[in-house]
């Protein structure tokens, strides 16, 4: 069994448990909260055994072999590097951290320490994303990709009447790019490497973080346009579009539904089942896996992978305008 410590009892740890829980080895031990009696109520709730409000005292207990980070972004970084420095392997929640500069230290920690450091995000794992790799070839040459994810969030009604919630606060490295545009760019350079140009434009709320932004990506015979929003919505599909045929996806995140459209009319879906209740179950089945294996990095989601989205986030934040406070650390 790998002893998982969890650190946030947030809506999005709690997927992350229901879904751990169908993976054959993995076993909730430890809670981390900076108030016990959250950290006591979520344990007890979760079936975990122990509670910290210490970081580092819970990275140096030996009760925990893996934790999975789901805090704010601003402090994957630091977070991260506590338990690694302390053996204990990290899988940490997108974006792995607030910048490239971030991500290539945690990188040298775990290869450092002998530890694994992996990205959770989920999509390059699901089995949708697998077949449509499979089918690639069936669209001819690529020409264009287009990725949009534009869902108005729950928590930008507050912000219109006047309330900062941790969604639009530039403090904790937050933002359309970072929350949810990774979705788009994720698959994007997974399955076709990085762009020779990358242009970018945003709008930038008056809290300081972009809601909505677009960015446009040049490789060889091909461009890609991936556009994502917090303040909007759309109904739109993302697609791959080939010389022969297009690939349609229903949701650039989820991939619930992916067909082949051809030129003459005809219509191939190709995606398959998978678990679309619990989608993070085949990044955990991955990074149990490779703990149990010995191994120090997903082949599937590796550290160039994380790196490369990183820089590409950071460039396009550069050009309209986006700066986190740990930018400046730098």
């Amino acid at each position: 069994m790998v002893r998982f410590g969890v650190i946030g009892t947030n809506w999005i740890t709690e997927s992350f448990l229901e879904a751990g829980r169908k993976v054959k080895g993995f076993e909730l031990t430890t809670v981390y909260s900076r108030h016990a009696e959250r950290a006591a109520a979520f344990a007890e709730k979760q079936g975990a055994v122990h509670t910290f409000t210490d970081m580092e005292e819970m990275a140096a207990s030996g009760k925990v072999d893996a934790v999975y980070i789901a805090s704010p972004n601003a402090l994957h970084a630091s977070q991260a590097k506590i338990f690694m420095q302390h053996g204990v392997h990290v899988l940490c929640e997108k974006p792995l951290a607030s910048n490239a500069a971030e991500v290539k230290d945690l990188i040298e920690t775990a290869k450092q320490h002998d530890v694994l450091l992996m990205e959770a995000m989920k999509t390059t794992f699901l089995p949708n994303y697998r077949i449509l790799q499979q089918h690639l070839d069936k669209i001819g040459p690529v020409r264009r990709y287009v990725a949009q994810l534009c869902q108005y969030s729950s928590r930008y009604d507050a912000y219109r009447q006047g309330e900062i919630l941790n969604a639009f606060n530039p403090e904790l490295s937050n933002g359309a790019t970072m929350d949810i545009g990774i979705y788009c760019l994720y698959p994007l350079i997974a399955l076709f490497g990085k762009p020779q140009d990358v242009k970018a434009s945003g709008t930038l709320l008056e809290s300081g973080v972009d809601g909505q932004a677009t960015i446009t990506l040049t490789y060889e015979g091909m461009e890609a346009v991936v556009y994502y929003s917090k303040i909007t919505s759309s109904t739109q599909p993302s697609e791959i579009q080939g010389e022969d045929a297009t690939i349609k996806i229903d949701h650039i995140g989820h991939l619930e539904d992916v067909t082949i459209q051809y030129h003459d009319s005809t219509e191939e879906t190709i995606s398959g089942p998978q678990d679309n209740e619990h989608r993070m179950v085949y990044e955990i089945e991955e990074f149990v896996s490779l703990i149990q294996s010995g191994k120090r990095e997903s082949s599937i989601n590796t550290h160039d992978l994380a790196l490369s989205v990183a820089e590409i986030m950071d460039k396009a934040r550069s050009q309209f305008g986006l700066i986190f406070p740990a930018d400046r650390i730098q």
